[in-house]
Parts: structure tokens; sequence; C-alpha cells
């Protein structure tokens, strides 16, 4: 076996140990919360809108695409739009008025007070995202967000903020994954019999 392929087994073991710990910092209160602010959104007719960067904007693309068919495959879901999802909008905004506001943008042509912003990032750092949780919190939106690291900025500007305090860009996006189907699931059993 190839010396570096030796330190594979320990790296994997050491992966999933973090992660594991990373986990138990979830708090299944707020994760009830979470679950009721979606159900009162989709009674209000309103749009869960999801947003972050890199590996967190692919993140956000997945959990529409569960949140819009998982939930319920007869098609009584949630209305969800991930907003970095389409790169004719985000190369014209980035190019014409800056990167820091290719989502806040989209928030001001299609939010309502009545829609929830979700959040995904690492860091809580990147400026497109705290101008995306300003303007939401500006006309009255519930925001949300799954943070890493300290949380940064974005944590305590959010109205139900997860934070994982862990110093691993992998492993922060992981539980952003996985507190959406944890979602997903719920919100299955919740809508499973409507």
């Amino acid at each position: 076996m190839n010396e570096r392929r030796n330190n594979i087994p320990q790296l994997a073991i050491t992966y999933v140990s973090s992660l594991t710990n990373t986990l138990e910092q979830l708090n299944t209160d707020a994760l009830t919360l979470f679950v009721d602010t979606l159900l009162d959104m989709r009674e209000q007719r309103g749009t869960l809108y999801l947003c972050g960067n890199g590996g967190s904007a692919a993140n956000a693309i997945h959990l529409a695409n569960d949140f819009t068919f998982g939930i319920n495959p007869q098609g009584n879901a949630l209305k969800v739009e991930a907003l970095p999802a389409n790169s004719s909008i985000l190369t014209c905004l980035g190019n014409d008025i800056g990167y820091d506001n290719i989502f806040s943008h989209q928030l001001q042509v299609k939010a309502e007070q009545q829609d929830v912003l979700l959040v995904l990032s690492g860091s809580g750092n990147s400026q497109n995202i705290i101008n995306a949780i300003s303007y939401a919190n500006n006309i009255g939106m519930t925001t949300i967000g799954i943070l890493g690291f300290d949380g940064g900025k974005a944590k305590a500007m959010l109205d139900q903020p997860f934070h994982f305090d862990v110093q691993d860009m992998q492993i922060s996006e992981d539980t952003q994954v996985i507190i959406g189907h944890i979602l997903m699931k719920a919100l299955y059993e919740e809508l499973q019999d409507e």
C-alpha cells in the first residue's frame, strides 16, 4: 500500500468523529421552531429563499429540490427558490451591481414579508450573505441561518441562527445538508396526510 494512503483510515475516523461531535451541538427545540416557521410560511403562501456561496450554494440548490419534491411528492410541498441557481442572473448582477448584491437584489425583486430566508454559510461573514439578511430583516421576513466557525456577523443578525462551533468548512457544509434532511423528513411527516 502506498505510504500516503496509510493515513486514509485515520483521516476517515477523525472526520466522522468531528462530524459526530459537531452534530451534538444541535438544538432540537430550535429545530422544532424552524419546522413551525416553515409550516406557518406555507400557510401564508410564502416562499422559502435559500442562499450560500461555493459548496453552500450547491447545498442551497440541493435543499430547494428536497423541499420542492421530497417533503410531498404529490406536489403539496413548499414554495422554494435557491437564489444561487440561475447563473445568468448571478453573472448579470455580479457584473452590473457587484457580487455583494447578487442575493439581496433578487430578494428586492421577489421577496415579501411572509417569506423566509435561509442562509447557508461557513464563516457567516460573506458580504452577499450579510446584505441578503439585512434586506430580509428590513422588510420583515424571518431570517434563519446554518453557520460554522464563530458564526460571523450573520449570527447576531438572524432570527433563528443554527451555529455549529467548528473550524472546518467541510464539516460546516455537512451540517447544512444534515439539518436540511432532518427538516425534509419532519415536514414530510407533517404533510403526508394532506
